[in-house]
């Protein structure tokens, strides 16, 4: 029994330690997580994690056999956690050292389906961030299936370093895909909401936290074309906070080649040379060609500045030579993955082929007579249960029909009982008091009709004006029964004028993104999604005193996502009861209908986000 016990501590102990150790990883808080590693009781998970730990350090620094050394071989993982980490450790192995991206691809993959098994929520991150890192190094260049793991990723969002990595992905994978380069203003807008919500969660950070060197060079990349003076500022910080390990080496090596490109953008390429030599140090053995690509190409760029033009001219010609290598290099890879791929596929398929050929021929042999003895015998029974079927599969369907039918009109009774409430309400709350206020003042003229005791023309205008209101309120009323959705051109664009409109009155700016809502949605799906923004931006106007809003709508894979964030006061959810919120619970209601999920997340003083999955068949 105590054995028992002690194994189960044991356990926790490890479950513990091995989420501290994937969050320090996340901070990018390495030392501390090689120093919880040695407190693993479990061997193996120990050996893997520490392993794992080392490849993401490295960040593609090194060789690989000096990485692992002589010793390394994968452990044999039991655990799903284990196999999820080690899959995550060769998909990082392929895609930094061996350039094998495809099965990077497929290695991230199956550790991010593991954990999604082992309901680690540590891990669940890492796996996303994996996948996101893939996509990050252009392997896919115009895929935007990215999307998909950007969404995943913000729904897990708690911490500020989570919402760092968000944002920073959500920017560079955006400038990535051709879709969001057409054109340059739209580019701009995209990139302005983005920043107004990571500039803010940078604020918050500690100023000499690891993370803000991801921030720093985002934030240099940002302003680079339009403001090189203020983008050197934030690669300069970069070089500040980021130390001499391994990970840190490739944003070193970005900023002082960056801040090379600034000084020539700035005309001084005396200063842009000095940045090189230094850039120079930080060269990715594993991706040398690359890196001395760029560097060669800077170098010639400041000599022609200087007027150096045979400096100029051997640089540019040395860049040249490096590109035919990269390139080759590139074309050879994929060649020779391309046939591998094909090779074995040609196997498998010869294989099987061969196994399918043995098994029919072994069949024919041994089940022949049994199977002309069985077809004579139950022919008969075969057509009656034919008939039997055929007149069941008949009544299903009649049955189907008449669910699907009662089904429709309940939603069609159900949206109809919802909106007589809705009209019920602006005509009570609304025009109801004016009305008894104008049935005062008639009362009060008759009383006083021959005492004139009161100034009669006085309460004539009053009661002119009050039925001025009644009619503007009437036809409000009529004007918000027929707006919106029905009499626009679509979800999209009723949403766009929407929050113009609000926009105008410069109490809230509301910013609308949208992708993959190219053509237009089933009539009643866009009117319920409209009513549901539209509930969401009322609340957050009433009740939210923020200043910017964000209404992000996506389309992809069959599936609709609405993300609603503000900045304003935010709420307690814990402390909320949703059936006595009349909007929420509203908005509860009608997605239910629309069988979808909501989920909100909201923090006090920091704002609110609300992220609707809706299905569109």
């Amino acid at each position: 029994m105590l054995c028992q016990s002690c194994f189960s501590n044991s356990r926790n102990n490890d479950s513990k330690n091995l989420k501290e150790i994937l969050t320090n990883i996340n901070n990018l808080e390495f030392d501390l997580a090689k120093n919880n590693s040695n407190n693993l009781v479990d061997v193996s998970l120990k050996f893997i994690t520490k392993n794992f730990i080392n490849i993401i350090a490295d960040n593609g620094q090194s060789k690989l056999e000096i990485l692992l050394n002589s010793n390394y071989e994968m452990v044999q993982a039991v655990s799903l956690i284990e196999k999820s980490i080690n899959h995550l450790s060769n998909g990082y192995i392929l895609l930094l050292y061996k350039n094998e991206r495809v099965k990077s691809y497929k290695s991230f993959l199956n550790g991010y389906k593991l954990a999604l098994k082992t309901k680690s929520t540590p891990l669940i991150k890492l796996s996303l961030i994996s996948l996101l890192k893939f996509y990050r190094k252009g392997t896919l260049q115009n895929d935007n299936n990215y999307y998909k793991y950007l969404i995943d990723y913000r729904v897990l969002c708690e911490t500020k370093a989570d919402f760092l990595h968000y944002y920073s992905n959500q920017f560079n994978l955006i400038s990535q895909t051709e879709i969001y380069n057409e054109k340059t203003s739209k580019n701009d807008s995209i990139y302005k909401v983005i920043f107004s919500s990571y500039d803010l969660v940078a604020k918050k950070m500690h100023n000499k936290n690891k993370l803000l060197v991801i921030y720093n060079n985002d934030k240099g990349n940002y302003l680079i074309r339009e403001a090189p003076a203020t983008a050197k500022k934030f690669y300069s910080k970069v070089i500040h906070l980021s130390d001499t390990t391994s990970f840190f080496k490739p944003y070193i090596y970005y900023a002082y080649s960056n801040l090379s490109r600034v000084s020539s953008l700035l005309n001084k390429p005396r200063n842009g040379l000095n940045y090189l030599k230094k850039a120079k140090k930080y060269r990715n053995i594993n991706d040398s060609i690359k890196n001395n690509l760029a560097l060669n190409i800077y170098r010639a760029n400041h000599y022609e500045k200087l007027k150096k033009f045979d400096s100029a001219y051997y640089y540019i010609k040395e860049a040249r030579i490096l590109g035919y290598k990269y390139n080759f290099q590139k074309h050879n890879t994929e060649i020779s993955k391309i046939k591998v791929e094909l090779d074995t596929e040609k196997k498998e398929r010869d294989n099987l082929k061969l196994k399918n050929i043995l098994i029919i021929f072994s069949l024919l042999t041994i089940s022949g007579s049994i199977i002309g003895y069985l077809m004579l015998k139950n022919s008969r029974k075969k057509q009656l249960l034919a008939e039997q079927q055929k007149e069941l599969a008949t009544q299903k369907n009649l049955t189907l029909l008449k669910e699907q039918e009662l089904i429709t009109i309940n939603a069609m009774v159900d949206g109809q009982e919802k909106e007589r409430t809705r009209i019920a309400e602006d005509l009570h709350d609304n025009l109801g008091s004016v009305l008894a206020t104008l049935k005062l003042h008639f009362e009060n003229l008759k009383f006083n009709k021959d005492k004139k005791k009161l100034d009669q023309e006085a309460l004539f205008n009053k009661t002119e004006n009050l039925i001025d209101e009644a009619y503007l309120k009437v036809r409000r009323i009529a004007h918000a029964k027929n707006a919106g959705v029905i009499a626009s051109q679509g979800l999209l664009a009723s949403i766009q004028v929407m929050a113009k409109k609000i926009s105008a009155a410069d109490n809230i700016s509301i910013e609308v993104v949208h992708y993959g809502l190219e053509k237009r949605l089933e009539n009643s799906l866009e009117i319920g999604v409209f009513r549901i923004v539209q509930e969401l931006i009322t609340n957050t106007m009433k009740h939210a005193n923020a200043r910017n809003a964000t209404i992000n709508l996506s389309l992809y894979d069959n599936a609709l996502t609405i993300i609603v964030e503000d900045n304003g006061l935010g709420f307690d959810i814990e402390k909320v009861d949703l059936t006595k919120s009349m909007g929420l619970h509203s908005i509860q209601t009608r997605i239910a209908h629309l069988n979808g999920t909501l989920v909100i997340d909201s923090t006090v003083n920091k704002g609110t986000s609300i992220i609707l999955n809706i299905p569109v068949s």
